[in-house]
């Protein structure tokens, strides 16, 4: 590997040797071979209707509490939209992901950080801001392998949410991209299947069990919050794209999607735990938690090492990073959030090399 090949720990996105193109070319031709007519329509703003009843059947609902989306980005929109209003109070982690808070503050949206532990969100935390006298709207909650902070809400920190969400009548909105994603540990039972009151909306999509490019993501919730979402959705683009909605279907229904969550969880539970080693051997002083699955590593580097100087250095070596200030509203300097997702294992450790002459480089400043 040459010094000047880029290396990018900054692009939540699988590299393609992890993409199953064979996989979806076939599912590709099935779609049109099967439903012509239905995946070249229109289609109706709740999304083609195979896929959404297979999500359905996976997530143990109704099918009119599924509304099939754009990619998730859309999905979260279109919650926020419909419950925020400016001004309102909503709470977030902290760190959460950039996106997030971009679009809430530009809704007007007070928002409010709660802390992240090694095991989900500070519900004591949240507590005291509640009983402060805080009403919010909604929780966004990431509970698997957050984005960006890599740590996974437990299971009694998810029961405690749900009562606190029925004591104070909040909407818990789980934001679930990555709970397939796990290459170890054992999996834990949604917010959505644990809540009898209908107290969560959960979103999730395909990008990173199939592949970014589909652009397919599903809101479940409420029937009635979904039917109110679903006219938002049919006055804004008629329908979603029922193309992609379509590949991705069969993609599901042949099994093919097992293939490669089993593909993608190899190869990104390897990544991690050279990651992990890399960054331990090469950069003294560095903390974190070590994922259970996703895509992302935060770390804490030194004091002395300011992210903001970190970065261009970073960048002048032939890798890039995202500063950990991004995905808070104040904080962070000292933060980086990697993904090892879109690097292949031969890289990582060129990677952290580089990263960690840039550690040093901006040190010898002070």
């Amino acid at each position: 590997m040459t010094a000047q090949q880029p290396i990018s720990f900054a692009r939540g996105a699988p590299s393609l040797d992890i993409v199953d193109v064979a996989g979806l070319k076939a599912a590709a031709a099935r779609a049109f071979d099967t439903d012509p007519a239905g995946i070249t329509a229109y289609g109706t703003s709740v999304g083609y209707p195979p896929l959404r009843q297979w999500i359905a059947d996976k997530h143990g609902v109704t099918v009119d509490q599924v509304l099939v989306t754009n990619g998730s980005l859309q999905a979260d929109a279109f919650l926020f939209e419909h419950l925020v209003k400016p001004g309102d109070a909503v709470v977030v982690e902290k760190p959460t992901y950039d996106r997030t808070l971009l679009s809430l503050r530009a809704m007007g949206a007070t928002v409010h950080q709660v802390t992240l532990a090694e095991d989900g969100l500070d519900v004591d935390e949240l507590r005291t801001l509640l009983e402060s006298g805080v009403r919010p709207k909604l929780a966004h909650v990431i509970p698997n392998y957050q984005n960006p902070a890599g740590v996974t809400l437990s299971l009694a920190k998810r029961h405690t949410l749900l009562t606190l969400a029925a004591e104070y009548g909040f909407t818990i909105f789980e934001d679930d991209p990555y709970a397939d994603i796990r290459f170890r540990g054992e999996a834990l039972p949604s917010m959505l299947s644990l809540d009898p009151l209908g107290t969560v909306v959960h979103a999730s999509s395909f990008t990173k069990t199939v592949c970014p490019g589909v652009r397919v993501g599903y809101l479940i919730g409420p029937a009635a919050l979904i039917a109110d979402i679903a006219k938002r959705a049919t006055n804004l683009y008629i329908s979603p794209g029922q193309v992609s909605e379509g590949i991705v279907y069969q993609f599901c229904a042949s099994g093919d999607i097992d293939r490669s969550i089993a593909t993608v969880c190899a190869a990104l539970g390897e990544r991690e735990a050279l990651l992990a080693k890399a960054l331990r051997e090469q950069i003294p002083g560095v903390r974190f938690t070590e994922p259970d699955g996703g895509y992302f590593l935060w770390i804490e580097l030194p004091d002395d090492v300011d992210v903001d100087l970190l970065v261009p250095e970073a960048t002048a070596r032939g890798v890039a990073v995202v500063k950990g200030s991004d995905f808070l509203l104040e904080g962070g300097q000292h933060a980086l959030r990697l993904a090892y997702s879109a690097v292949t294992a031969d890289q990582v450790e060129e990677g952290v090399r580089r990263l960690a002459e840039a550690v040093r480089a901006v040190q010898k400043r002070d």
